[in-house]
């Protein structure tokens, strides 16, 4: 049953990711925005948080570890996209857009990490 869970739950963080990429996308196509991939960045950032928390929880035992597998790995797993992270910065990268890659690349590494620090502090006090 888990992993009938896991497979739901991982197609569900993919068509979210989907819907608020192609979302932010629009919007931003509509203001004029620049070509920056805010999307995979806000869903990066957000699902790292995510993660923290959860994992926070776990460690605290307010979530069992069949629920850590289904949202974490299985939600999250399908909502984040490390991939796509990556080839988007090649992609500023081969445009010479060397700020924009340096920040998207490194920022998002750098960010992500402390926001699963941030998410994983709050779960575990929780």
């Amino acid at each position: 049953m888990t992993v009938l869970l896991l497979a739901l739950a991982g197609g569900l963080g993919a068509v979210a990711r989907f819907v608020l990429d192609g979302t932010v996308t629009a919007a931003r196509a509509r203001r004029g925005g620049a070509a920056h991939p805010v999307g995979t960045t806000l869903i990066n950032l957000s699902g790292s948080f995510l993660l923290g928390l959860l994992a926070g929880l776990a460690a605290g035992q307010v979530l069992d570890a069949p629920g850590l597998l289904v949202l974490g790995t299985g939600f999250l797993g399908g909502y984040t996209t490390f991939s796509t992270a990556a080839y988007e910065t090649v992609r500023l990268a081969e445009g010479r857009r060397w700020a924009a890659a340096l920040v998207h690349g490194l920022g998002q590494a750098v960010v992500a990490t402390a926001l699963a620090a941030l998410g994983y502090l709050l779960g575990a006090a929780a």
